[in-house]
């Protein structure tokens, strides 16, 4: 076998590299991962430290309607990076609740709006459970649009965190639901201030505002089991939402 290798290097070569190509490495790799979508970091003028190329860089919007045009015009964004349908938020301004989700899904891009398909009709079914109606109530995501894979980076999702928090101040709801661990665990920081189906404060720029987690309707429809805690969580909303 040797011998044949050293009889015929060219061909074990080209053998060897087509190999790799075919399993999708073909360029160089190295112990550490790279981000190829991220373009790259150029430093700031006069400093020699890069600047992240997460910061917004123009002034943040003072009422709702200015917000959802710096949403689509701000070239810092993190969704800016990323191809594919903008989703943009709906909803009254003065809701009695917003609805928090991580990200546009598949079905919603086919759609052109937030929690379509099977977890919008299951959504809706929540909502009237509660007394409420999709056309009362303000629904975002935390990303417009869905990055490649469905995976943010962790710098990506502090932003997006930091973003909504202006976004709830300027939509001034009376009430915050929260759908998904991701959603959960960027805009509430896990405390022992109240169990997973109480009402907790959600800091905005402008104040607080009571807001409650809970199961993702995608979830749900893949595990029925976790409806009784999800009903648990509507619950909460309910008791606030009483005069």
């Amino acid at each position: 076998m040797r011998g044949i290798l050293q009889d015929h290097g060219d061909i074990a070569a080209q053998a060897y590299l087509t190999w790799w190509q075919s399993a999708g490495v073909d360029s160089a790799v190295a112990e550490e991962p790279v981000n190829w979508l991220r373009p790259a970091i150029a430093p700031v003028s006069g400093h020699g430290t890069p600047a992240p190329a997460s910061i917004v860089t123009s002034k943040k919007p003072e009422d709702l309607d200015s917000f959802h045009h710096w949403l689509r015009d701000e070239s810092a964004h993190p969704e800016q990076r990323w191809p594919g349908r903008v989703i943009s938020p709906a909803g009254p301004i003065d809701a009695p609740l917003m609805i928090v989700t991580d990200m546009p899904d598949p079905a919603d891009l086919e759609a052109g709006t937030l929690l379509a398909d099977r977890a919008g009709t299951l959504c809706d079914a929540m909502l009237r459970a509660i007394g409420l109606d999709r056309s009362h109530i303000y629904v975002a995501s935390l990303f417009f649009r869905r990055p490649p894979g469905g995976m943010v980076e962790a710098a990506d999702l502090a932003a997006a965190a930091q973003r909504m928090r202006t976004h709830v101040h300027l939509a001034r709801p009376r009430l915050l639901l929260l759908l998904g661990d991701r959603t959960v665990r960027a805009l509430m920081p896990a405390s022992g201030e109240a169990g997973p189906d109480s009402l907790r404060n959600f800091n905005h720029d402008g104040g607080i505002v009571p807001a409650v987690a809970t199961f993702h309707p995608r979830l749900l429809l893949s595990q029925p089991a976790a409806k009784a805690e999800c009903w648990r969580a509507l619950q909460s909303l309910i008791e606030e939402n009483r005069p």
